[in-house]
């Protein structure tokens, strides 16, 4: 942060480990003042301490984003310690590897409150520190499995595809009041994360992204420049891409092969940590995951689409932007 201004003001939420943690990191290098929002206080210190390494101040909150209260708590915090939040962004989800018969009623619920209520408290919070104020970017963080759903993930799906028609709703909402807060999304694919770790797992088999797999700093290289140049929709990774255009396509042609592939596609013959499941507990509590998971030798550092999209983001604001002349 140089001279007397101050930074820009981001909040995360998931920021521990993961996707999340990917994000704060480019955040804080990109000079965001960063307030992580996760419920592993191992993981939320080290994230912390990152961002400090960057030179931006932090704040890290051991949350739940299913209480509400909590999040709003934390929120009006961060907004009189760090000052007035411009970007919030909702990471936070937990997930499962089982049959949907072999789901119970409470692990499903547990999942949709998180993943799916969880992004909705985190918008309900902002939206009441940004529309006041008129300004203010939200990020919400979908998936590909947003638009396609795939075996043995019932709930996550279910969540991800309520999350897209919420923000959708709510965005129209604040285009009815001619609001200037901008509610965006981005889609990601498989990602290279400690998910895959701490997944409730139902087989005896290492579970793992389905491929082509990505590291998760591409997510917050994509997430980072949605924060500068906000559009309400952005794809992630060539996958995502082909995921979404092929079910709109032939959704028949991949519920077959789906049925033929997608479960032995998200089991690995390698093994690797098993932290336990993290539906109910953090398995960062006391020692931080980073944002890494065990698929580094085969993860995708780069991807054109996403290198595209970033650009096209930054053409397409320009654009919109008056001259100044």
């Amino acid at each position: 942060m140089s001279g007397s201004r101050r930074a820009r003001v981001a909040v995360v939420t998931g920021g521990s480990a993961g996707v999340g943690r990917a994000t704060v990191r480019e955040l804080a290098v990109a000079g965001w003042d960063v307030a992580v929002l996760a419920r592993g206080q191992a993981g939320v210190d080290s994230a912390i301490e990152e961002v400090a390494a960057a030179g931006q101040r932090g704040r890290g909150l051991s949350v739940d984003v299913t209480d509400l209260d909590a999040v709003r708590t934390a929120a009006n915090n961060i907004d009189v310690d760090l000052g007035p939040v411009e970007l919030w962004v909702n990471v936070a989800f937990v997930g499962a590897l089982h049959y949907f018969w072999d789901t119970d009623p409470e692990s499903y619920r547990r999942i949709t409150d998180v993943t799916y209520f969880g992004q909705v408290n985190g918008t309900r919070v902002a939206l009441e520190l940004m529309r006041p104020r008129d300004r203010g970017v939200i990020i919400n963080v979908g998936s590909a499995l947003a638009f396609r759903g795939i075996p043995l993930q019932a709930a996550y799906c279910g969540a991800k595809h309520a999350i897209k028609g919420f923000t959708e709703s709510v965005r129209a909402e604040l285009k009815s009041e001619r609001s200037k807060v901008q509610l965006c999304m981005v889609q990601l694919p498989g990602m290279n994360t400690p998910q895959f770790d701490w997944n409730d797992n139902g087989f005896d088999a290492h579970p793992q992204p389905v491929p082509p797999i990505f590291q998760p700093e591409l997510a917050g290289r994509a997430i980072r420049s949605m924060a500068d140049h906000p559009r309400r929709n952005m794809w992630v990774g060539v996958s995502t891409a082909y995921t979404i255009l092929g079910n709109r396509l032939a959704p028949g042609l991949l519920d077959w092969y789906l049925g033929r592939s997608g479960v032995s596609g998200q089991l690995s013959d390698r093994d690797g940590p098993r932290f336990g499941s993290n539906l109910h507990e953090p398995r960062d509590a006391e020692a931080d995951r980073g944002a890494h998971g065990m698929f580094d030798v085969s993860a995708h550092r780069r991807d054109p689409w996403s290198a595209a999209s970033i650009g096209f983001n930054r053409i397409a604001d320009a654009l919109r932007r008056p001259s100044r002349r």
